[in-house]
């Protein structure tokens, strides 16, 4: 059975791609080689650029039991919407990916883009937290 994918399947196809977009600028901008942290800063300067409501390094805290053990941290909160992690790294790794599913069950939230600024280019791969997907 084929399945075609369509734009209203997608969870904020515009704000994410506006998102992906404000990466790419920031990658043409700088170009390749940089520590994480230009990468994220340079990031939050053009989110503001764009007009988009984010937050920075948004605190989430770990609980086991109902006590708290812990605490992550996403790069970016986007629009109370989308979890982005930045990454400067040759490619991601499976860690990244479960890092990442790990924040959007801990966060309840839908999606989350992770983003890599790469030697080759940006690499953008959305994460979808499947336990939310029939809610609004």
């Amino acid at each position: 059975m084929e399945y075609k994918l369509h734009k209203k399947d997608l969870a904020y196809p515009d704000l994410s791609y506006k998102i992906i977009g404000c990466a790419f600028e920031v990658f043409n901008q700088l170009g390749s080689g940089h520590k994480e942290i230009i990468f994220h800063k340079a990031l939050a300067l053009e989110f503001s650029n764009q007009k988009l409501n984010f937050k920075e390094e948004v605190y989430f805290p770990v609980e086991f039991k109902g006590v708290n053990v812990g605490r992550n941290y996403f790069d970016f909160l986007v629009d109370d919407k989308i979890i982005v992690e930045i990454k400067s790294l040759s490619r991601f790794s499976k860690g990244h990916f479960d890092q990442t599913k790990n924040y959007l069950a801990v966060s309840k939230l839908k999606l989350a883009l992770l983003i890599n600024f790469g030697n080759d280019g940006v690499q953008c791969k959305r994460v979808v937290n499947f336990n939310t997907i029939n809610t609004n």
